[in-house]
């Protein structure tokens, strides 16, 4: 699957978890996610994003049978019902083939193939979207880990070595995308610098398309000073404005209609050649 970034592409959460930092719960049987992925859909998203494995600070690791029986269904079922790319959130290559064989079409890594290889392999056979994420340490310790001295070389390494192993197992350069992690392993610092100046990073990969998750993120409920991530929309959508502006091709966020509208502003303005 080419992923066509001819515009900035919202892509819409679908968290299918009870435990997910900002709405866990919300969407785990899947009914409630098939009518979110209607609502996300109608609000304009172009990539629907769904996810059976929380990465919160804290979280627990379930076992890969747990994560297919939480997604596969909710993916069959929007698959069924709506033309629309879905993406598989996951780290682990078993349930990346089920989801890809559910009706998934892109894989979305946080790992950026560090903690399993294999997901290259099946976007590879699959001719699967594969979006590769910058994070450090492990699942239980990324939240944790003793900052980078250079942020900026850490993530420019990360994925060079990713890029590395995809193309070694045959994934398709076109069908690659790359995701700063805003938030994973990085400091509140990091994470401003890193978005301030995304057009950087984008620089150095420009044969990739950029994706930036800043939406929710703790950083901006510190800046905010609000600890209910429900209540950083409009934040959230200036962040997602921002990357875009960056150079971002590809913004996931949890409020759809509300970044969508300010894309199209973007456009709007940009169209007109100011």
């Amino acid at each position: 699957m080419i992923i066509s970034t001819m515009r900035p592409l919202v892509m819409g959460i679908l968290n299918v978890t009870p435990d997910s930092f900002s709405d866990g719960g919300e969407f785990f049987s899947a009914d409630a996610a098939v009518r979110q992925a209607e609502r996300m859909i109608r609000e304009g998203a172009d990539i629907i994003d769904i996810g059976g494995e929380s990465t919160r600070p804290g979280s627990k690791r379930i076992s890969a049978d747990e994560e297919a029986e939480r997604v596969v269904p909710v993916i069959e079922a929007v698959a069924a019902r709506f033309d629309i790319p879905i993406s598989i959130d996951t780290t682990k290559s078993s349930v990346a083939e089920r989801a890809i064989a559910a009706g998934a079409a892109i894989i979305n890594d946080i790992s950026g193939l560090r903690w399993d290889a294999g997901l290259a392999d099946i976007a590879a056979a699959s001719n699967a979207g594969l979006i590769l994420r910058h994070s450090r340490g492990t699942f239980e310790t990324m939240h944790t880990e003793p900052p980078a001295d250079d942020i900026f070389a850490d993530v420019s390494a990360a994925f060079t070595e990713a890029l590395k192993i995809a193309a070694s197992a045959g994934v398709a350069k076109e069908n690659i995308v790359l995701d700063i992690g805003i938030g994973f392993g990085k400091t509140f610092e990091q994470n401003l610098e890193l978005l301030a100046k995304l057009d950087k990073i984008i620089a150095e990969f420009e044969d990739y398309p950029m994706l930036a998750g800043v939406s929710r993120k703790s950083f901006i409920g510190k800046i905010l000073g609000e600890p209910d991530p429900q209540k950083r929309v409009a934040a959230s959508v200036a962040a997602a404005v921002i990357a875009v502006t960056k150079g971002a091709s590809i913004v996931r966020v949890h409020d759809v209609k509300e970044t969508a509208d300010a894309l199209k502003l973007i456009a709007a303005i940009n169209e007109k050649g100011y």
